[in-house]
């Protein structure tokens, strides 16, 4: 029972704790192998494997049936969280999975990134191979008959899952399905599903029959049973939703801290006071000098825009004018569009097509054919937004045609879109009235925070492909390619109100700051300022040829092991000076790696296999020189010398403690080896 004013830590905070005192359980090799390897798992998402494992794997921290919930930022991959749990519970013994989400949209993506392998958000390896055996990844509509070799994926949406539950029809799942069988509920939006937990007036109460009591019944009915909760908005302001969730919330990465990361792209709000059709016309030639500067790095990237009205008919009504005025648009009508705003991105937009001899005749033409009707999509009644989803969800392909999105709310969860650059406005109302922000102002704020997610690209290899590049580096071209522009009017009681929604959301512009820096006059009239020349050369990948084995820092370090010894103690809670410590003949024994392998060779190797970086062809990038994982495990140079002092209550301990120390060890060396960074150098050429 909690005490009045007492904050207790939320489950993540538990896990964080063990992971500081190294306990934690590491993620399993057979994860990463079995994703698609054009993807690259980042080092929070390896964090939230390792969180739920590591709390899987506890009795005293896991409860049965086992319900934890992922609070990540939208863009910040937790479709790929969930696949990789699905391969690690699979190993666990899991077989049945039940997907269910508010949208059916959301359902046709997520079979998309879970069975089409010639999608390119396929998210399984090819091939996926658990201890040898291969496994498939099978839909189907109920558990009767489910394949006990595959991954079974069950997908519906929460509502359907509902009405199945309660009127029985053919095919579907029933709560037969889940007598005496164990399964994992995957919840996706799951802030969706606290219909109970938010409403407890009594006529809520009455209607028991609600989305969250069929879920909590399923859930319910084995012990074994998973639900593993995803989003990126659980309302923790609430009370009742915060005393739910504070011990279940396995993982925290919230959209400030994956900003602030740079895995999401620089947002900007564009103020203009011109009309509608304008404020558009702008965008998309800001759009088309994004592409430009894409082309010019030899980059196959294609920035699209988004509309966004107020109403369906507004925004089907909009879409017919603004491909009638595409058709129209003229040069004459482009360069008076240039006088109408002093901005300083439209002006290098602008210099950008002077001086690469882009006239606007020019410009006109491609514009009139990049967003001809063609090329432009709407996402707004139920029946639109289903059939197009798919084309939706793949906006970054080389063959999708689209440019321009008009939408109103279908995109506003459940959406993965990379390219997407400019955001247009479509309405100038404000919808709050005093101190509280206006719903449709939080929906606007979270359409950004999903168009934020960043667009991976890379110039050279050096650089990091998902991440932010161009920060400090104000006057580089590219610096707009990671920026994300919202077009909307100049008005300052509307631009406070979404900078404040946009703050509830985790995202806060005014971190962002701008400063001129001015050269003085005397200065620009120095002989360096301008005769000088600026000499520059380039940072290479240092040559690792040199390195041949472990820093004498970890080689020669002796690593203190304690286990069975036997020592116990006994505390009265709440009185201090109370502890009872027994006093039990403890002995230590050392032995360096290299003597554990002359005992028990299969020892070492066993361990080593528990770690992804004890790979040979991962050790070899680390050594270049190492011949062989015996080499590895015999030489001195490597493991061969390291000695554990193993302290336990026998004076001549048993294969068993020695295993066990040896794979502590060994772990405490791979977090050493997996730190070792790449270095560079200058190269001589200038």
């Amino acid at each position: 029972m909690k005490k009045e004013g007492l904050l207790m830590p939320f489950l993540y905070e538990k896990v964080n704790n063990l992971r500081e005192f190294g306990v934690h359980s590491p993620m399993p090799h057979y994860i990463p192998d079995n994703i698609n390897q054009n993807f690259e798992l980042r080092p929070y998402q390896i964090a939230a494997f390792e969180n739920f494992i590591t709390y899987f794997q506890s009795d005293k921290l896991c409860q049965k049936p086992t319900q934890t919930l992922f609070h990540m930022a939208t863009g910040s991959g937790k479709t790929m969280i969930m696949a990789g749990l699905m391969l690690y519970l699979y190993k666990q013994g899991y077989r049945n999975f039940l997907f269910f989400v508010n949208l059916s949209n959301i359902v046709k993506k997520t079979k998309e990134n879970f069975l089409n392998t010639l999608s390119n958000k396929y998210l399984f390896a090819d091939e996926v191979v658990i201890d040898g055996e291969k496994v498939k990844i099978k839909e189907v509509s109920n558990f009767q008959y489910s394949d006990d070799s595959a991954i079974n994926i069950c997908f519906t949406t929460t509502q359907g899952l509902h009405s199945d539950m309660w009127l029985t029809k053919e095919n579907s799942v029933s709560f037969d399905d889940f007598q005496n069988k164990k399964i994992v509920l995957i919840s996706d939006e799951a802030h969706h599903l606290n219909a109970d937990t938010k409403k407890m007036n009594k006529d809520e109460e009455e209607n028991y029959r609600s989305w969250e009591y069929t879920v909590n019944r399923i859930f319910g009915a084995c012990r074994d049973n998973i639900l593993l909760e995803f989003t990126a908005t659980c309302n923790l302001k609430n009370p009742l939703i915060k005393a739910e969730y504070e011990n279940k919330i396995i993982f925290d990465y919230p959209l400030y801290k994956f900003r602030e990361d740079k895995y999401s792209k620089e947002i900007k709000t564009f103020r203009t006071d011109v009309t509608i059709m304008e404020r558009c016309m702008q965008a998309i030639i800001l759009s088309q000098y994004r592409l430009k500067v894409f082309q010019d790095n030899r980059l196959a990237i294609k920035p699209v825009v988004l509309f966004k009205a107020a109403k369906i008919a507004d925004s089907l009504d909009f879409m017919e004018q603004f491909i009638k005025a595409v058709s129209d648009l003229t040069a004459n009508e482009i360069e008076r569009i240039s006088t109408l705003t002093e901005n300083e991105t439209l002006n290098q937009a602008y210099s950008y097509f002077m001086k690469n001899g882009i006239s606007f005749e020019q410009l006109a033409q491609e514009i009139k054919e990049d967003f001809s009707a063609e090329h432009c999509i709407s996402a707004n009644d139920e029946k639109e937004a289903a059939e197009k989803q798919i084309a939706l969800n793949s906006l970054e392909d080389k063959n999708n045609p689209y440019r321009a999105i008009f939408e109103v709310k279908k995109l506003d969860e459940g959406w993965d879109v990379l390219n997407l650059f400019d955001i247009v406005r479509l309405y100038e109302t404000r919808q709050s009235g005093g101190k509280k922000i206006s719903p449709a102002t939080i929906s606007e704020a979270q359409l950004i925070g999903r168009g934020s997610r960043y667009c991976p690209f890379q110039i050279d290899k050096e650089q990091e492909r998902y991440k932010r590049k161009y920060d400090n580096d104000l006057d580089n071209p590219l610096r707009i390619c990671e920026e994300l522009y919202y077009h909307c009017q100049n008005d300052n009681r509307y631009i406070s109100e979404l900078h404040n929604a946009l703050r509830e959301i985790g995202i806060n512009l005014d971190n962002t700051v701008t400063r001129q820096y001015v050269l003085k006059e005397d200065f620009k009239q120095d002989t360096l300022y301008k005769k000088g020349l600026v000499f520059f050369n380039e940072r290479i990948l240092k040559s690792r040829t040199e390195v041949t084995g472990l820093l004498p820092s970890v080689r020669d370090h002796e690593y203190p092991i304690k286990l069975a010894t036997g020592s116990s103690g006994e505390d009265i809670i709440l009185v201090d000076d109370s502890s009872k410590d027994s006093n039990v003949k403890t002995y230590t024994t050392r032995k360096t790696i290299s003597e554990i392998a002359d005992i028990n060779y299969a020892i070492v190797q066993k361990a080593l296999c528990k770690y992804p970086v004890y790979k040979f062809n991962t050790l070899k990038s680390y050594f270049p020189n190492l011949s062989s994982t015996r080499e590895f495990i015999i030489s001195a140079n490597y493991l061969g010398s390291i000695k554990i002092a193993i302290t336990s209550r026998y004076d001549n301990p048993p294969i068993s403690i020695i295993n066990m120390a040896c794979f502590s060890v060994l772990g405490e060396i791979a977090n050493v080896i997996s730190g070792i960074e790449e270095t560079y150098e200058g190269t001589k050429e200038f």
